[in-house]
């Protein structure tokens, strides 16, 4: 895979030179891509580690496996895939005889092919069947949640998960709305939303904050986090480095928390393991942000793991 096709449009990786930049991939190190997407940010770990260093690349996503697979062809066996999730990464690692990694990146956002292809139900750009699940093997659709829900849950959620500030107006809604029109679209449950909420926020749709919230919720994608944030000092190696790269606050204030226990930072600590790398977070340049609209919210966070 080229340099060029790793920053396609179509799929382009967030704070690729940044990220890369903080990771510090070098031949003969062995590097976890946790969410790998289509590959992009896996291409420029690849290139920059040739002509020896691995990767081992997870994704709950079964569809981007296949096309991150394509993608990497060319590296050979020095990227091996995993299906799974990347709160079991100790298991998953174990599972391809590495228990532990020198570098190891996160990209939380939603991919731009899950965003696109209307069939997976993540966006209410594009109208398709309400699904929504990362791993469409599994678990319930949007849909089926909403279906079963009571008004409480449904406004807990877009509460909690999308800071939605019309979260019981919505959920009154949608409970009352079930027994005379069907909801199992992206457009349908986006056109009830924009019934519900004013269009407050310039370049912001009124559905953002309640897709976003069924989406976190259907994929437990903060419980993941949690997990993997957790495990962190049992599979980077000592000097080994994590980035991870979030879109919105409740990620980044986990991220951010959990970083500065692990850095000695708070009284919860005994015994420091990691030390922060970024003074400040990292944000997207406005070059970036101009050629690349998903750029715009991400946040990088970077540590690196204590060597005693």
């Amino acid at each position: 895979m080229t340099a060029e096709l790793a920053r396609d449009a179509s799929h382009a990786p967030v704070l690729l030179d940044e990220a890369m930049a903080f990771l510090a991939p070098a031949s003969r190190g062995v590097y976890c891509d946790c969410t790998v997407g289509l590959g992009g940010h896996s291409a420029a770990i690849l290139q920059r580690s040739s002509p020896d260093g691995r990767l081992i690349g997870i994704d709950r996503d079964q569809e981007a496996l296949a096309q991150a697979g394509a993608h990497l062809s060319s590296f050979g066996d020095r990227a091996v895939l995993v299906h799974g999730r990347f709160g079991a990464i100790r298991s998953l690692l174990e599972s391809t005889g590495t228990p532990c990694v020198d570098g190891c990146l996160v990209d939380l956002g939603v991919s731009s092919m899950q965003l696109d292809h209307s069939h997976r139900g993540f966006s209410f750009r594009h109208s398709g069947p309400l699904d929504m699940r990362m791993d469409q093997s599994q678990g319930e659709t949007a849909a089926d949640f909403l279906r079963r829900a009571d008004e409480e849950e449904i406004e807990r959620i877009l509460r909690d998960f999308g800071e939605e500030r019309f979260a019981r107006k919505i959920a009154r809604n949608i409970v009352e709305a079930r027994g005379r029109e069907d909801l199992s679209t992206t457009g349908a449950l986006s056109a009830l939303i924009a019934r519900c909420v004013p269009r407050r926020e310039h370049h912001k749709d009124p559905a953002t904050r309640t897709f976003q919230a069924l989406r976190i919720a259907l994929n437990d994608e903060l419980g993941e986090l949690e997990r993997f944030l957790t495990d962190v000092p049992l599979f980077l190696r000592p000097g080994g480095r994590l980035v991870v790269i979030s879109f919105h606050s409740l990620e980044d204030r986990m991220v951010k928390r959990r970083f500065r226990a692990l850095a000695g930072r708070d009284a919860t600590t005994t015994e420091p393991c990691l030390r922060i790398l970024t003074k400040h977070v990292v944000t997207a340049s406005d070059e970036e942000r101009a050629r690349n609209p998903r750029s715009r919210s991400a946040k990088l966070r970077a540590v690196e793991r204590l060597t005693s």
